[in-house]
């Protein structure tokens, strides 16, 4: 079984920055795209973010794209995604996401695709 802990959430003023870390557990010898996702309250889980478990290939969603950066230690298990220049809007609970792949190049854009969660941080950012 895989555990995915996020951390690094809090609340922070708009333009300001933050970065989220995801670690894993559990199965090491596998390999996952990771991805993030944000979800505020009455809708959907959305898709920020998404690397490849060879770290090389990434997509971002638009609202976030030059903004985000998503980043993979894989000796440490763990996922970061770099916010900045943060505005309300970004506001939701941010979820990390792992994808049980068999190339090292899959990168995963929707929620049906992956197969463990974390439990979620919370990210506020005031106007």
């Amino acid at each position: 079984q895989v555990q995915l802990v996020e951390s690094g959430g809090g609340l922070v003023q708009t333009g300001g920055s933050l970065t989220l870390s995801c670690a894993r557990s559990g199965r090491s010898l596998t390999w996952y795209a990771m991805g993030w996702f944000r979800q505020t309250a009455g809708k959907e889980r959305e898709f920020v973010a998404t690397i490849s478990h060879s770290g090389d290939r990434r997509y971002y969603a638009d609202s976030v794209k030059g903004r985000f950066t998503i980043s993979r230690d894989n000796a440490k298990n763990t996922v970061f995604l770099q916010m900045n220049s943060l505005k309300p809007e970004d506001t939701a609970v941010y979820y990390c996401a792992a994808n049980q792949v068999i190339r090292t190049t899959v990168i995963s854009t929707t929620a049906a695709e992956y197969d463990y969660w974390g439990q979620g941080t919370q990210v506020t950012v005031s106007s």
